[in-house]
């Protein structure tokens, strides 16, 4: 969980309202069976670890900030082709709204 918090903070982010920074787990190079995928082959994870989250969704009624149910370094699974994928100092993100994310691991 340092680690994350520290990669949060070196490249400075800071996510908006609901919002979430995931860095993305890498892709699997084996299949079970043991054969070596080549890079186009793999598929793109649905899954990684919270770097940084935001201060909460902006409530209309009330003016207040909704409570993040996410916090950083919960490893989350998300759907295929949510979020924004961005590429920063050679590292790669997905920015995703919190109800973005599917499950989080215990």
């Amino acid at each position: 969980m340092a680690t994350a918090t520290a990669t949060a903070k070196k490249l400075k982010i800071r996510p908006l309202d609901d919002r979430v920074v995931v860095e993305r787990f890498e892709a699997e190079e084996r299949t079970r069976g043991g054969i070596v995928l080549p890079d186009s082959a793999r598929e793109k994870p649905q899954q990684g670890k919270v770097i940084a989250t935001g201060p909460g969704k902006l409530l209309e009624k009330t003016g207040e900030r909704g409570k993040m149910s996410l916090k950083v370094g919960d490893v989350v699974f998300y759907g295929k082709y949510t979020g924004t994928e961005i590429e920063l100092e050679g590292d790669k993100f997905v920015i995703l709204r919190e109800s973005d994310v599917l499950a989080v691991q215990d």
